[in-house]
């Protein structure tokens, strides 16, 4: 399920002029009884919905005072988000005539048209105050609280996600939640500003929108939607054809397969840094050690120790924690039986919090064996959004198989996954699979028409900042660059960039259009420092008829990328 969250306005939205009708609180009785929760976001105070609304205890949590307040229905007990009103602050209104005023436990609202007499006496009293206006209210609450903020406070003591939420509203003070949300929907009635922003706008208005909502969501968890979510596909490299190479983060299964050394660990780097930069939880088992040092993730287990079930389980509670798995320390015949421990305390997460989002496994095929003590049959139908990293698909379990929707080959030999994949499942082996250059994958979706194609994959930042140190300061050996100018009367190797860049400075003219006119650098920069951009400089370079406008022109941009 991907969204458990529904979080709506009130006013304008599940209300109409104040009002929710027996068929709007009838329908969320569904969404509750369908697993999912709704969470009331208003700019309300609580004293004034519970008069105007005797039926908000369908809601568990009501984020009040347009983000300021967390209401508890079932105890009663608030969080206050922000200070209490500053009285003088109040009092310095009153003076300017500002009326009415509504004094809320965080919260201070007028209405229009007194928005500039509230901003002069912000001025004017030092305080550090925000506006926020709705149809006509206008409502001051301290800097940095807005609905967004609300909901996201309350959902991380709920251990959920912004990931699982769809959000609806029709005024300019839900935007924020609306941004916030994975999904956004506004009502038909909305301000056209918001539906602007909006991924779906309700045929209907009010809380018949809301209704319309909520029947996507029970019947196909809006899947209808997916496409219009690009903003947070995982974009991983480039085609051929110059098209963004990206992936829907919410999708049937991957397998990731080729010969050892072709390259699926830095590609994986290059998933997880996406993933990390759109802040989908991911949980990865690592059996070799090869991903302890992954920035903003935790690792539990050692080559000596293992983490315990509950210990994963709670440290994956924050939506915001990714976790790495490290199995060294488990006998390679024991790790099954540890992935059949594992793998329901990891779905039940999901089924409670909707994640961890992202399940990787290195070297699959010794977690999930083609074994008949190891049946994975219990796998639920709708298993998704799992990467499989192998170099044997041939000796992975069927039920974890079945579930994989594209498949990515990387390195010398991309057809052998192909073929060892579709064997194990008895289906055609596709036709036309290319070849590969370094850095380069192949990509095939199942469902698709589409045949395999190519694309070349973005460097995660990790390795590029590793590369970075070694091209600028490290000894590239054989690789290194040789000034020889004309009849080889030189011998100047660079081992490095920043000691091509020193000779470069001091070589004469005619050495350096020697190997400039030739092209050398551009070569050197593109297929040995793996640099595009610098690789680009240097051809610029190339059209420079002054020596030493190209000399500085490859030198200048050394310094400033390798020195920085």
């Amino acid at each position: 399920m991907r969204y458990l969250v529904l979080a709506t306005d009130y006013d304008g939205t599940l209300a109409n002029q104040g009002l929710v009708t027996e068929a709007v609180m009838e329908k969320l009785k569904q969404l509750q009884g369908a697993g999912r929760k709704g969470i009331l976001v208003t700019g309300r105070e609580m004293k004034d919905l519970v008069v105007v609304f005797p039926g908000y205890k369908i809601f568990d949590y009501i984020v009040a005072e347009n983000g300021a307040l967390i209401h508890e229905t079932a105890t009663g007990k608030e969080t206050m988000l922000g200070p209490a009103p500053d009285l003088a602050f109040v009092r310095a209104l009153q003076e300017k005539g500002v009326h009415p005023i509504s004094v809320g436990k965080v919260i201070i609202a007028t209405w229009e048209p007194y928005e500039q007499a509230v901003l002069d006496t912000i001025k004017t009293c030092g305080i550090e105050r925000q506006v926020i206006f709705n149809k006509g209210a206008v409502m001051i609450l301290p800097s940095g609280i807005n609905k967004a903020t609300g909901l996201q406070a309350l959902l991380r003591v709920l251990h959920l996600s912004l990931h699982n939420t769809v959000a609806v509203g029709d005024a300019e003070n839900d935007s924020a939640l609306l941004q916030a949300a994975e999904c956004s929907v506004a009502v038909s009635n909305a301000l056209p500003a918001l539906k602007a922003v909006s991924d779906w706008v309700t045929d209907a208005a009010h809380g018949n929108g809301v209704n319309e909502l909520i029947d996507g969501l029970i019947a196909n968890d809006l899947s209808f939607l997916n496409g219009r979510l690009s903003r947070h596909y995982l974009e991983l490299g480039t085609e051929e054809e110059g098209h963004a190479f990206a992936i829907c983060p919410y999708r049937s299964g991957i397998l990731l397969s080729g010969v050892s050394g072709s390259g699926k660990t830095t590609f994986t780097l290059s998933i997880i840094e996406s993933l990390v930069s759109k802040g989908y939880q991911f949980c990865l088992v690592d059996p070799e050690g090869d991903y302890l040092e992954l920035p903003d993730s935790v690792v539990l287990g050692s080559g000596t120790s293992l983490p315990s079930i509950e210990e994963i389980k709670e440290l994956l509670k924050d939506p915001v924690q990714n976790l790495v798995i490290c199995t060294l320390s488990i006998p390679l015949a024991d790790r099954p039986a540890f992935f059949v421990r594992l793998m329901p305390a990891l779905l039940d997460m999901r089924r409670r919090y909707g994640h961890p989002h992202w399940l990787l496994l290195d070297e699959a095929h010794h977690l999930v064996p083609t074994a008949p003590e190891v049946s994975l049959d219990w796998l639920p139908d709708d298993f998704n959004n799992f990467i499989l990293i192998s170099t044997s698909p041939h000796a992975l379990g069927p039920a974890m198989l079945s579930k994989i929707g594209m498949l990515l080959t990387i390195g010398k030999n991309p057809s052998y996954p192909f073929e060892q994949f579709c064997g194990r499942l008895g289906i055609p082996v596709p036709a036309n699979i290319p070849s590969l250059a370094e850095d380069e994958i192949c990509i095939w979706e199942r469902d698709d028409t589409r045949p395999p194609y190519k694309a070349k994959f973005r460097l995660p930042l990790q390795l590029q900042q590793r590369h970075k140190k070694k091209y600028a300061q490290g000894d590239m050996g054989g690789n290194s660059f040789v000034f020889t100018g004309p009849q080889n009367k030189l011998h100047l190797k660079a081992n490095n960039l920043l000691l091509f860049k020193h000779l470069a400075e001091g070589i004469d003219s005619d050495t350096w259009l020697f190997h400039l006119h030739r092209k050398d650098y551009t070569k050197w920069f593109r297929d040995t420092v793996h640099d595009e951009e610098l690789a680009r400089v240097g051809a610029e370079a190339e059209g420079m008829k002054d020596p030493g406008a190209s000399l500085k022109h490859i030198v200048d941009f050394i310094g400033n990328k390798y020195t920085a």
